[in-house]
């Protein structure tokens, strides 16, 4: 079992920044890849970026420069650092964990979520 738990959301002017944080706890020594997916509201949820083990990343060619996912496996956090935000980014970001494939898209092969922190981009 892992647990997730995400921070830093919060609400911020569009042009700014946040750093979301996600910590891992449980059998973290099973997780291969990480991910942050988000999930505005009346859309459906859609993935943000990925990072495996190894620090492979994909990232969602819509957020690609603006987004920027790290990982610490030592200390079982992955972050996302976000600039330039829209208002178009405003919504519910989810941290997810897997123990199955080294780099992935697909949330199904995520086994683990966390609740989400939600991202307001507001003037």
């Amino acid at each position: 079992q892992v647990m997730l738990v995400e921070s830093g959301g919060g609400t911020v002017q569009p042009g700014g920044s946040l750093r979301l944080s996600c910590v891992a706890s449980g059998r973290s020594d099973t997780i291969t890849s990480m991910a942050w997916f988000r999930q505005a509201p009346g859309k459906e949820r859609e993935y943000v970026s990925v990072i495996g083990r190894g620090g492979g990343r994909i990232t969602n060619m819509s957020m690609k420069g603006r987004f920027t996912i790290s990982r610490d496996n030592n200390k079982n956090i992955v972050w996302l650092q976000m600039i330039g935000l829209e208002p178009e980014d405003t919504a519910l970001y989810y941290c997810a964990a897997g123990t199955r494939r080294e780099t992935t898209v697909n949330p199904d092969d995520y086994t683990y979520w966390g609740k989400g922190t939600l991202v307001t981009v507001s003037s």
